[in-house]
């Protein structure tokens, strides 16, 4: 089958363009391409599936486009994975055939990817303490049972992700869509699911104001997760580009910000919050008393991370959902206001409203509710052999206009 794979040379004969800026000379360097490799082999359990749309994650992009390249490297997540794999893990696909033990769905039948490779695909038992209470993204198998290193499907050897013509994955990870929702919305399941789990687990207070740093997938699908949730809350999003920033609005933001200069950032959103600022010898200003109560950083660099510590309320909460590369930012706010710093790490059996079932069940339920409309989120598809096009679609998002950008392994 064909599949894009990381961590192997390219076939010898790839036609590809001369790179016209840094961006692309990282891409034209990375061990990234299309192959012809095996088709999966099914484990007791474990189903055949024909990938229909496969979303490409920040994460992959930031690899394969050096976003990841700079500042300090010693990742502890290497640990996590293991090379050569086939990225992938935001997948609606086609159900082909279910290997002996596998059940719970049909040949025939639509489905979406719950990625992480826990106890359950892993074949360990008894489960561990987080798998059991349903924190499927905190498990401690990562490492363990019959599949090599790695969190989720698309960052190991032995799990091939859905940047391929066939997929393979356990009975329980993998979720129906109904008839009624179309690829294009399933496939965003899983950014919706992760903006969830951020949002759901630290919530605004009752009429409360927040900030969602960044309007890629992540943020925007924050922004739903609020409107649909928490309808009171004030919401503003710093956006860098006219896409996002539309979409934004249209999705129920208050109010957009461009995040540079920093300093104009920081008054803006201290004007529109009803924060005092106060300016120090040097650098950004800080609010005191803030009115910001939560802080959404889907981007994480030194300097958005920093830009929220400063705007937030005492004892206001900044979560963190972006990944990027550590660097030294001014954290003094945290301690003087008493803030909180979290990580949100996914999803996993999430409690929505009462209801207790995993985040993609939840997203389903909303979409089919009328409740979350991610309609034109999804910006660009390509096939499988127009990777690097795809791929500067995304490093060149003020020209192209794109979001989210996902392969589709049956065109040609």
């Amino acid at each position: 089958m064909r599949a894009l794979v990381y961590g192997v040379a390219r076939p010898a004969g790839c036609i590809e363009p001369e790179p016209r800026d840094p961006h692309e000379q990282y891409l034209a360097s990375q061990p990234f391409g299309l192959h012809d490799i095996p088709e999966p082999t099914l484990r007791h359990g474990w189903i055949l599936t024909r990938p229909l749309l496969a979303g490409i994650c920040g994460s992959d992009s930031k690899v394969m486009l050096g976003d990841l390249s700079e500042g300090d490297i010693d990742n502890p997540m290497a640990a996590f994975s293991s090379l050569p794999y086939v990225p992938g893990h935001e997948v609606v696909a086609e159900v082909l055939e279910l290997a002996p033990g596998a059940s719970g769905v049909e040949p025939g039948q639509r489905v979406v990817l719950n990625p992480w490779l826990s106890c359950l695909p892993r074949g360990v038992s008894p489960l561990c303490p987080a798998c059991r209470s349903g924190d499927l993204s905190l498990c401690h198998s990562f490492a363990s049972g019959d599949i090599g290193p790695g969190v989720h499907i698309g960052v190991t050897a032995d799990a091939p992700g859905g940047f391929a013509e066939l997929m393979a994955a356990h009975c329980s990870m993998l979720i129906p869509v109904p008839d009624s929702i179309p690829a294009e919305l399933a496939v965003l399941a899983d950014p919706f699911s992760v903006s969830l789990h951020a949002v759901t687990r630290h919530p605004p207070p009752d009429a409360g104001t927040v900030i969602v740093y960044g309007a890629g997938a992540l943020g925007l699908t924050t922004v739903a997760a609020l409107r649909a949730l928490y309808p009171t809350t004030r919401v503003a999003v710093v956006a860098r580009f006219a896409a996002q920033k539309a979409m934004a609005l249209g999705l129920g933001a208050e109010t957009v910000f461009e995040p540079e200069p920093a300093d104009a950032l920081v008054e803006q959103l201290a004007a529109w919050s009803g924060s005092t600022l106060r300016q120090a010898f040097a650098g950004l200003p800080m609010a005191h008393p803030g009115a910001v109560d939560v802080v959404y950083d889907t981007v994480a660099k030194p300097g958005t991370l920093e830009v929220g510590i400063r705007l937030l309320a005492s004892r206001g909460t900044l979560v963190v959902t972006g990944v990027h590369t550590p660097g030294r930012y001014e954290w003094t706010p945290i301690y003087f206001k008493e803030l909180r710093v979290v990580g949100s790490n996914a999803f996993g059996m999430e409690t929505v409203e009462g209801v207790r079932q995993h985040a993609l069940n939840h997203y389903l339920d909303l979409v089919t509710a009328g409740r979350v409309d991610l309609s034109g989120l999804l910006t660009h598809r390509f096939a499988l052999s127009d990777w690097w096009p795809a791929m500067l679609a995304l490093s060149d998002q003020a020209t192209g206009g794109a979001i989210k950008v996902a392969f589709d392994p049956t065109l040609t």
